[in-house]
């Protein structure tokens, strides 16, 4: 079986347009937000959309990314990873609405690791979640605040989101 393109260039463009006006709705005008990508596609993401909250509200927003590599719970099952780099705005989190961003939501592991990775940077105000595609089959009891695409999917199966700035190609399969 082949892989099915569920999101091309045109839909990801509109559901990141769509997380963006969400964010800045639920701000209601409160407080600085970080956006922190989960390296590779979320780092991604998040300097996407926060562009796009820039557009919407100059200067209420910066991005970062928050490597999580040390923090995950299957370090010992997976292959060897290199850590990402980290990079916190100078402001830092404290006091921030943190926004972390990555490409797809599954069993909840990564979050979890990047809420791990996140306390010892600092004490946000409050942490949202983004994400692309949350495909379900949750392990952990995490859910996602602002959702481009809810694709359910079979455990079986594998959600694949390629970006042009890392793939070279944009688009959202689900490869059996």
């Amino acid at each position: 079986m082949v892989a099915r393109t569920v999101l091309d260039d045109a839909d990801i463009a509109r559901a990141l347009r769509r997380i963006a006006h969400e964010v800045v709705e639920s701000r209601r005008g409160d407080g600085r937000i970080v956006f922190l990508g989960i390296p590779t596609r979320g780092t991604a993401l998040a300097e996407r959309v926060h562009a796009l909250v820039e557009a919407i509200e100059p200067g209420s927003s910066t991005v970062g990314s928050l490597d999580i590599t040390l923090y995950r719970d299957d370090l010992g099952r997976t292959p060897t990873r290199a850590p990402a780099p980290t990079r916190i705005p100078p402001e830092g989190v404290d006091d921030a609405i943190v926004v972390l961003v990555d490409d797809v939501l599954y069993s909840g592991r990564t979050v979890r690791a990047a809420l791990d990775a996140l306390a010892d940077h600092g004490r946000p105000r409050a942490v949202r979640l983004a994400v692309l595609v949350d495909r379900g089959h949750r392990e952990l009891p995490i859910r996602a605040d602002f959702v481009g695409k809810n694709l359910p999917s079979a455990t079986s199966e594998r959600v694949r989101v390629r970006l042009l700035d890392v793939d070279g190609v944009e688009e959202v399969t689900i490869e059996p």
